[in-house]
């Protein structure tokens, strides 16, 4: 291999590493705020980036219709669970939490469909698409199980990938898609063009990132975020609700989900089900955080990247095995330097 290759191979992993640098963010913020290990995150990003190739070409993104189930769905189970506690009289806000709300980004799509609408206007219909579909997918599915154990979440997000995954082929088919760049022109590196592209998801994942430390920090949501993270029971005695700082963390990662689609989208023909690689990959990132520190993971996503970029030069049938494999010495470090406690017994305020 010579340094011109391995440049080549690195600026590669870079962009690669951005991508697992947001879906680790996005799979750590869900797991320390609910315990949830989101599976189908990447399966949401997909979605996003079928939807922008729909818009290219003239056509109603199926996700309108996959989006208008699953809030009918939440709907039903929010006013059930609401007049099982008596609470009727809050079935209104529901309907305009889990009804209408949901409805403005469909209502948004079927706008612009078959239109010559702009661009960036087509990215961010895309992207406000996919927001309501973890939020969703949760409150079916996961908020009244919030106080089960960690395996028995994991078991209904890995059961919730398959049903989205489904979804995702009785909707959008099993025609992939590729969308057009949604920067062009290109810079040279040391004597190699760097599209701008890849300048793109590199860039987005590094102003991201500080967006994102900035709103742990600074803002009041950000800061409910983390108290929930380090310790719900207490979170909950000084008055923050477990549910409500869930439902943000849901909100933040399908919008994390969303812009990765987008930008994964051009640079990669997308099927309904090709999120799922994603997410497992970012996963092994969030692994190397410990499911906790988003320095790390972001380290981790990085190091992915470009582990993916030089094991498919080497060998690309076990690029993925190559990937995988980091798992092992990650897990064996966490479990060496980790102090093994029970997982704690606590009621999550509903």
């Amino acid at each position: 291999m010579t340094p011109e290759v391995a440049l080549i191979l690195g600026i590669d992993g870079l962009a690669n590493g951005a991508v697992y640098l947001l879906a680790g963010l996005g799979l750590v913020l869900i797991f320390s705020v609910t315990r949830v290990v989101f599976v189908p995150f990447g399966d949401v990003a997909a979605f996003a980036a079928l939807s922008l190739a729909a818009f290219e070409t003239g056509r109603m993104p199926a996700t309108v219709g996959l989006v208008a189930t699953l809030a009918v769905l939440a709907l039903a189970v929010e006013i059930r669970s609401l007049v099982v506690r008596g609470e009727a009289r809050r079935i209104p806000r529901a309907l305009l939490g889990w009804g209408l709300l949901p409805a403005l980004p469909c209502l948004a799509a079927w706008a612009i469909a078959g239109r010559a609408a702009p661009a960036l206007l087509q990215v961010a219909v895309a992207v406000a698409l996919v927001v309501p579909i973890i939020p969703l997918v949760a409150r079916i599915a996961l908020q009244p199980i919030a106080d089960a154990s960690v395996l028995v979440l994991l078991i209904a997000s890995l059961a919730l990938h398959f049903l989205l995954s489904g979804l995702g082929l009785l909707f959008f088919g099993p025609e992939g898609s590729r969308t057009a760049p949604l920067v062009g022109g290109a810079i040279s590196v040391v004597g190699f063009t760097v599209s701008g592209q890849v300048l793109l998801m590199v860039g987005a994942a590094a102003v991201l990132s500080a967006l994102f430390f900035l709103a742990f920090e600074r803002t009041v949501a950000g800061k409910a975020l983390r108290a929930t993270a380090v310790n719900r029971i207490g979170a909950r005695l000084v008055g923050i609700r477990p549910a409500r700082t869930a439902l943000l963390a849901y909100v933040c990662a399908s919008l994390l989900a969303g812009l990765i689609g987008v930008l994964v989208a051009p640079s990669t023909t997308m099927y309904y089900d090709s999120g799922f690689l994603i997410g497992l990959k970012a996963f092994v990132a969030a692994i190397i955080g410990g499911l906790v520190s988003y320095p790390l993971t972001a380290l981790g996503a990085i190091a992915v990247g470009v582990v993916e970029s030089f094991a498919s030069f080497w060998s690309g049938a076990l690029k993925d095995v190559i990937v995988f494999s980091l798992l092992i010495p990650a897990l064996l470090l966490r479990s060496f330097f980790s102090a093994h406690v029970e997982e704690e017994e606590e009621e999550l305020d509903e």
